[in-house]
């Protein structure tokens, strides 16, 4: 046990809060920034500054006597707006590091996103892979990592965490989607036959690879991702056979369904923002080297016991889910499926 402090950003969010209780069980005082009140299952345990990132000032005091900042804060790909995407992901990120090296924080550990590599070239993808988004969530995030290695030299050790999917209990957003699909016997669809090679990582890997780079004072670059993964169709074939319910995987062709998403999304008619049309039926995975070898940091979870131990967290706790009103995280909500909601009747 040690008594460093931590500031989570984004803690009461889906991945954050996995973070807090990982944090504390390992002897961390917790203090979270978020725009929104963290869950019951934090709430008592942490100190709680409900502040926007945006604000340099705030931020600076929320920082003060903070060892240890993992910064997760982000605008995420739900909300379709550029504008939010900079100055949240981008301009909010650099406030944070500029308060970091004020207060001598020890290490910040920014959370980014395989986004960044849009659809890469080829896989696996490693940490020398070049980054190339090719939407705006991507784009923001990436900026946020450049504001990162711009201040590498100036007291603070930075690492920079890049997930693949984050899959766990409690999981939502456009999971809880799918997972309402399954429950209710809908088909589920794939691009192209499904067979491109898709990797998850569960909340709680991510939580330790993230802690384990303070704690092994690493900064840099690390990928991370499960070691047991496979297509696309494979994964979800077997949440199915878990569920025991009528759906089936159907495949569909991209070319013809790729431009509808886009349309659908651009006119509000659909949940999915450019990054889930771009990314759905392409293959894209990590090689983790660096992070087995700089951390000895191995994941317990494979896609398919990350997917299912998701889905059985949602048909224990559905009925709460779909009557919850009050305002939470996207990853932690239930989404209005809006066109989406027609698919079982065409596949």
């Amino acid at each position: 046990m040690h008594n460093k402090k931590a500031l989570i950003t984004g803690g009461s969010g889906y991945f954050g809060e996995t973070l807090v209780l990982q944090l504390i069980k390992r002897g961390y005082r917790c203090s979270v920034l978020d725009l929104n009140n963290p869950g019951p299952e934090i709430s008592h345990m942490v100190d709680f500054f409900q502040i926007d990132i945006r604000n340099k000032l705030e931020v600076e005091k929320a920082c003060e006597g903070i060892d240890y900042i993992f910064h997760n804060v982000a605008q995420v790909p739900l909300a379709k707006n550029k504008d939010l995407f900079n100055s949240v992901n981008n301009i909010g990120t650099q406030n944070i590091i500029e308060a970091g090296i004020l207060n001598n924080c020890e290490h910040l550990i920014y959370t980014s996103s395989s986004a960044v590599f849009g659809v890469p070239e080829k896989n696996p993808v490693n940490e020398n892979t070049i980054p190339i988004p090719q939407e705006a969530y991507g784009e923001a995030k990436l900026d946020g990592e450049l504001n990162c290695n711009k201040y590498l030299d100036q007291g603070m050790k930075i690492s920079i965490i890049r997930p693949r999917t984050i899959l766990g209990h409690g999981r939502l957003g456009i999971f809880q989607i799918l997972f309402e699909w399954i429950y209710t016997g809908k088909n589920v669809p794939v691009f192209d036959g499904g067979d491109n090679l898709y990797q998850f990582i569960h909340t709680d890997d991510l939580a330790s690879a993230s802690i384990l780079t303070a704690e092994n004072n690493q900064d840099g670059l690390y990928n991370i991702g499960t070691n047991d993964f496979g297509t696309m169709k494979e994964t979800l074939e077997a949440l199915i056979k878990h569920a025991g319910t009528k759906s089936t995987v159907r495949s569909v062709p991209s070319f013809f369904i790729i431009p509808i998403m886009k349309i659908c999304s651009f006119f509000g008619l659909s949940p999915l923002g450019p990054y889930h049309a771009l990314m759905y039926g392409k293959s894209m995975y990590f090689d983790t080297t660096k992070a087995h070898k700089d951390l000895n940091w191995t994941p317990a979870y494979s896609n398919v016991e990350m997917i299912i131990q998701s889905y059985d967290w949602y048909v224990e706790n559905r009925n709460l889910i779909l009557e919850r009103t009050e305002n939470t995280s996207p990853h932690k909500s239930a989404i209005k499926q809006g066109i989406l909601s027609l698919v079982g009747r065409f596949l």
